[in-house]
């Protein structure tokens, strides 16, 4: 036991360093919930609709939680109901048995609305295309604001896409 602590004491961190911050993607927060209380009234609400994906972007998503990218602390968060959102985050080609269920989470959701495609999937159809179990990208079923495209995009892209929704403003107000 003490032969193996001393190799590690003396070896030293065999790691990399981290990279350094981009001072181009920081936000300030009181400018972002100022954006967001513009347009919302309140936090910005996330639905987050699965439409065929093979999980790789949800993955992606499921980061933006931890406290490195913190979304939380940004006000904006993630809601069970297309009721209670203000954006629609898509991941995945349409597949033909959720197209009515996009479109009934579409309509669900209150003015004004925003809708983010994510993954190359949602934006083009990926690797899926179109075919008789898949309708292609979201955009041919409901409108999209933005498309974050990548596979799978990294959690700062989907930021940079949600807040780049935001910017632009709700498309239905």
């Amino acid at each position: 036991m003490y032969k193996l602590i001393r190799q590690i004491l003396s070896s030293g961190i065999k790691s990399e360093a981290p990279p350094a911050p981009d001072p181009g993607m920081r936000v300030a927060p009181q400018r972002l919930q100022q954006d967001i209380l513009k347009h919302f009234g309140r936090a910005l609400a996330i639905r987050h609709v699965d439409a065929g994906s093979c999980n790789g972007c949800e993955l992606e998503i499921h980061a933006l939680s931890n406290p490195y990218y913190n979304l939380e602390g940004l006000g904006i968060h993630f809601v069970a109901s297309p009721r209670h959102a203000d954006l629609l985050l898509v991941t995945g080609p349409v597949a033909r048995h959720m197209e009515t269920a996009l479109k009934r989470t579409y309509q669900a959701t209150p003015d004004p609305k925003l809708v983010v495609a994510l993954g190359d999937c949602g934006c083009d159809g990926g690797i899926f295309g179109e075919s008789y179990a898949c309708l292609g990208p979201v955009h041919h079923v409901i409108p999209v604001d933005v498309a974050v495209p990548g596979c799978p995009p990294s959690p700062t892209a989907i930021m940079q896409g949600i807040l780049a929704a935001l910017s632009a403003g709700p498309s239905s107000a």
